[in-house]
């Protein structure tokens, strides 16, 4: 490998960088493209082992790097391509400018970092950790090694994947004449030494040592012995931090050794716990730093770059993604973007004629950014319209201090997007992503994988507003250049594929949808894993197609199977399982199996009531569900009584014209018709026919479906000839609807 100097005629191979036991990493230039870029080359696969192992180890590299290429995080190496050449299994990642833990350690002869270093990193690892964790996907290898600091501040996690590829090649785990695992026995945590069940919490256990080692000089565990370290993580409860230094804050002392707990549960629930912990007291991790400065042991904090730290969430763009290709092109753009310049190649006016954009503190900085992420997490709550109001603050900051077109204030605007678009906003979201696109294609170009995340969402945004011959058009155009940059099976493609089958179907092309929809769950099996939420989401959406052509028999396999697999893999408390279950109870009634489907709805409604309370939607929704199924089962009397409480509480919780409250109320007049109360059932039928003209417009399908049950009921009644006047009256609208629409 080495001597040829060119892989796949593409990548020329420059300068040996590291060497290790997986096998050696090199600077190298893409000669497709220009650009530098690091090439880590791993040891011949076939030496020695047979051909059927190097096959199915080659193909597990293959799934591992693809999912270390989905990864798009400020926090998380960027892989940009993998493959074989000569026996040899490579991985094309950016070239980082920095140092690792482990360099940095020595470079500061083992002595302990200031605490608010400290903190910083385990705040920037946390959160790539939590966006990696939240996609089931653990490091299993996390050590100083493989966590690297670059010289504007910005902290990466490197080698996602690796450590599971080393188990099967043989190269990062040994076995001792004991028969345990050696790896990085220094980081590893209880149950990896074990051989247990890991999960995320051995990634939070091996982050407590690297941050132990960070802040006292010398790991938890440090001896000379390799089993004496396994027995101390298995065994010994490590000495607490101050035993180290005086100066450590107590909360951060806690964290750490929480993290170090022996067993999974006790240690925190998950990354962002752990970032909360870590980030409690900031003013005396100010006063500890000033402390430390100056004296013996540690030293200052350098004064960091503006916007180089801590930014986090979202698609963000690396720094080196925003210049274009030039020969030398590894250098920071942070002057360039903090004094006004304009990266090389922009259409905008010549810098000698703009005025100098005054360079932003750092402490501004990363107090954005805290507040960026801060509006994440209110997101991830379901608190969209607190998250909005964080965000377009920040947006507003941003641009003021870094420019309109700088990654972290198209970041910000980016969640603004999101936070209208799931708030029901969906024209000012589409103004916002359309911004964003405009502008991260002017940064970063029309095929960065930023600017067509953004391009995507505006697609989605088209799909919400019923403008789904627009969103098809815009899926299709974003789907091409995936493919054109990222390959056919790149998970980023396969997601947009997944949104064009979805719209599909709300074009009323249920065949092209439904065969779409098996193609990108085969796909996804095949990538991802059988189990992985998102080829689940798409087997979903292919039971929703076949419901949709009516194979309700396949539809609720496929629902069921869904169902089972998210409880397997989620949860059976997690959202997308209850989601499933309520698709299955669907089935069952669609198909006449009522009591089955009775049985379901009355657990699934005291699981959601338990998890999210009586009056939530998704609650109301499954009540909903087991009134129809009562009606189904000839229950008419409590039918009636359960679409009448349900129609009351969406009322007041949803508002007298919301959908949900006119399809309750439609089944209360249902219930009445069924009971023989059609002159009840009359009045209903009429206030809910009256609600959608007046929300949805007279020739709404909606509105013209509440007058044809009006005229039903009117039939009921002996009112022929009204009867006669209002379908007359239904079908003069829907040919004139007809009519507008060709």
């Amino acid at each position: 490998m080495a001597e040829s100097r060119l892989i796949q005629s593409r990548y020329r191979l420059l300068d040996l960088i590291g060497r290790g036991g997986m096998g050696e990493v090199w600077s190298a230039v893409d000669e497709s493209l220009g650009r530098r870029v690091a090439v880590k080359c791993l040891k011949p696969i076939g030496q020695d082992h047979d051909a059927s192992f190097s096959a199915v180890l080659q193909e597990r590299f293959r799934r591992e790097a693809r999912v270390a290429a989905a990864l798009q995080h400020r926090g998380v190496t960027v892989v940009h391509d993998f493959g074989e050449y000569d026996g040899v299994l490579y991985l094309v990642m950016e070239l980082l400018q920095g140092h690792n833990l482990s360099q940095l350690l020595d470079e500061n002869e083992q002595r302990p970092l200031p605490v608010d270093e400290v903190v910083d990193i385990a705040v920037q690892v946390a959160d790539a950790l939590a966006y990696t964790h939240e996609r089931g996907i653990v490091h299993r290898d996390l050590k100083p090694a493989n966590i690297m600091r670059l010289v504007d501040g910005t902290v990466k996690i490197c080698d996602f994947g690796i450590a599971r590829l080393g188990e099967n090649i043989g190269l990062t785990s040994r076995l001792t004449s004991t028969g345990i695992a050696m790896g990085t026995p220094h980081y590893m945590s209880p149950e990896q030494i074990g051989g247990g069940q890991v999960d995320h919490r051995s990634d939070l256990y091996s982050l407590g040592c690297v941050l132990y080692e960070l802040a006292t000089g010398v790991p938890p565990f440090d001896h000379e012995d390799a089993w004496a370290v396994l027995v101390g993580h298995r065994d010994t409860v490590p000495q607490p931090l101050s035993v180290h230094r005086a100066d450590i804050p107590d909360h951060v002392e806690r964290t750490v050794l929480d993290l170090l707990a022996k067993t999974p549960d006790g240690r925190p629930s998950n990354a962002t716990e752990l970032r909360r912990r870590m980030t409690q007291d900031q003013p005396a991790l100010a006063s500890s730093a000033a402390a430390a400065t100056g004296r013996p042991g540690t030293r200052a904090p350098a004064a960091l770059p503006a916007w180089g730290r801590r930014m986090t969430g979202g698609h963000q763009a690396t720094a080196t993604a925003l210049r274009p290709v030039v020969p030398d092109h590894t250098a920071g753009l942070t002057g360039e973007w903090t004094t006004g310049a304009a990266p090389r190649g922009a259409d905008l006016a010549p810098a000698t004629s703009r005025p100098e954009r005054p360079t932003p503190s750092p402490e501004a900085l990363a107090v954005l950014a805290s507040r960026h992420s801060a509006g994440l997490s209110l997101a991830r709550l379901g608190r969209w319209e607190e998250a909005g109001e964080v965000h377009r603050a920040v947006a507003a900051e941003r641009e003021h201090a870094l420019g309109p077109d700088h990654p972290d204030t198209l970041a910000s605007r980016y969640e603004v997007g999101l936070t209208l678009s799931r708030t029901g906003r969906a024209d000012d979201a589409l103004r916002e992503f359309r911004r964003v696109a405009q502008g991260r294609e002017r940064a970063l170009g029309p095929d960065h994988p930023d600017t067509l995340a953004a391009r995507q969402e505006t697609a989605y945004v088209l799909g919400q507003l019923g403008r789904h011959f627009e969103a098809h058009d815009a899926y299709a155009a974003v789907l091409a250049a995936r493919e054109r940059t990222m390959g056919p099976d790149h998970p980023d493609t396969l997601a947009c594929r997944h949104s064009l089958a979805f719209n599909l179907s709300r074009l009323g092309r249920l065949e092209d949808s439904f065969t779409l929809a098996c193609e990108v769950a085969a796909a996804r099996t095949r990538v991802l894993g059988a189990d992985h939420p998102d080829t689940l989401v798409t087997r979903y959406e292919v039971a929703y197609a076949l419901g949709q052509l009516g194979r309700w028999p396949e539809a609720l396999s496929t629902y069921r199977e869904v169902a089972e697999a998210r409880a397997r893999a989620l949860g059976p408390d997690h959202p997308d399982t209850l989601a499933a279950r309520h698709e299955v109870g669907i089935g069952l009634g669609r198909l006449g199996h009522g009591t089955q489907a009775v049985e379901l709805y009355r657990s699934l409604v005291a699981d959601r009531t338990r998890l999210h309370g009586a009056n939530d939607p998704e609650t109301l929704r499954a009540r909903h569900g087991l009134g129809v199924n009562l009606g189904r089962l000839g229950r008419w009397e409590e039918a009636l009584e359960e679409a009448r409480e349900v129609s009351a509480v969406r009322q007041s919780v949803l508002g007298p014209d919301h959908p949900d409250t006119l399809i309750s109320r439609r089944e209360v007049a249902v219930g009445l018709g069924w009971l023989g109360r059609w002159p009840d059932a009359l009045t209903v039928y009429r206030e809910v026919a009256a609600a959608r003209e007046r929300v949805l417009g007279i020739d709404h399908p909606e509105a013209l479906a509440s007058r044809n049950d009006e005229a039903h009921c009117l039939e009921q009644l002996g009112r022929h000839s009204d009867a006669v006047e209002l379908y007359r009256r239904v079908a003069a609208l829907r040919e004139r609807r007809s009519t507008r629409g060709r």
